[in-house]
């Protein structure tokens, strides 16, 4: 436990120093990989069959991604306690993405800074699935508001719980499930029987962390200063926490919005389609560029606040395993 304990804190930090450079090699390309290669041999043309290749397609990643983490660190721990703890402090690094997200969403807020509205829709689609090239200035701010909210949960801690838990192989089982969700899991022509198995597992693995999340971002709002109103946070939460398709996504969006007294959502345009949306928050004011740090560091302290949960709790429990 002590030696998970340090490999957890130093890969949080490593993720906040240093975030995921491009030249280095990233579990979630692996997966990508893995995912590809699985969907060409697996998809079979007929609903029957797309289902079965989408539930297998479901067993395996994970459950390979898993094995292979366990492998890795099972090993490096036969060489000894610091190798182990070195190994596991960058696979923990490498699951987490607060430096990773904050990094690509102010590309967006330096574009918009500069009056660039065209290099602001490049940045935002970056991050985004849905289609940018209809949005102006404040829809832009908007979408890369969202993302920060919504991935505060997907990108940074369910990841964390996971691994505090299980450690990176139950890291990597989390990440190879969102993968699959964000490669597969549409529900378009394409996808609506092959990735439907992918999709419904990822509501099922992120359903606790992203109510957690949105219970840490509430914490958060109420220690982060003027910028953020923590009781409007709490208010917008219990009343639009459900406006989303999935049944997670609104968890920390909600809240996100409640705090800067922004209105989140609505309608918005994929695969040249327009989907209906419901807003999520009031408009007590319109979005603007400055929401988007304000945002990330919503999503900072939430992790921070995590971190210090986790550990705590592993702190506990290696006391009571003496």
């Amino acid at each position: 436990m002590r030696e998970h304990m340090i490999a957890f804190l130093l890969g949080f930090l490593l993720d906040l120093a240093f975030g995921d450079p491009y030249w280095l090699p990233h579990p979630v390309r692996l997966m990508g990989r893995l995912i590809a290669a699985l969907e060409r041999r697996l998809r079979k043309g007929r609903k029957e069959r797309e289902l079965a290749g989408g539930i297998l397609l479901a067993a395996v990643v994970p459950a390979v991604s898993a094995a292979f983490g366990a492998a890795v660190l099972i090993a490096a721990y036969r060489l000894g306690p610091w190798a182990g703890i070195a190994v596991e402090a960058v696979m923990t690094y490498q699951l987490l993405a607060a430096k990773c997200l904050r990094t690509e969403s102010m590309k967006v807020y330096r574009r918009l800074r500069e009056q660039d509205p065209e290099g602001a829709r490049a940045a935002v689609s970056m991050i985004v699935g849905r289609d940018t090239s209809v949005l102006d200035g404040e829809g832009v701010a908007k979408a890369a508001v969202e993302t920060v909210a919504e991935n505060t949960s997907d990108g940074v801690i369910a990841p964390m719980l996971y691994t505090a838990i299980g450690g990176p192989a139950a890291g990597l089982f989390y990440k190879a499930v969102n993968t699959m969700d964000s490669m597969v899991g549409y529900k378009n022509d394409k996808y609506l029987y092959f990735g439907r198995a992918a999709a419904r597992l990822d509501d099922m693995v992120n359903f606790i962390p992203a109510r957690i999340s949105a219970l840490l971002m509430i914490g958060a709002a109420f220690v982060g200063g003027r910028d953020f109103d923590a009781k409007r946070a709490c208010r917008i939460f219990w009343r639009d926490r459900k406006k989303h398709a999935s049944p997670n996504s609104a968890q920390t969006e909600s809240v996100c919005a409640g705090a800067l007294g922004i209105r989140l959502a609505g309608d918005a345009v994929y695969f040249g389609k327009t989907v209906k949306k419901p807003y999520i928050g009031d408009s007590v004011r319109a979005v603007e560029a400055e929401d988007i740090p304000r945002a990330n560091r919503l999503m900072y302290l939430t992790a921070i606040g995590c971190e210090a949960l986790c550990l705590a709790a592993m702190a506990v429990l290696a006391g009571r395993m003496r």
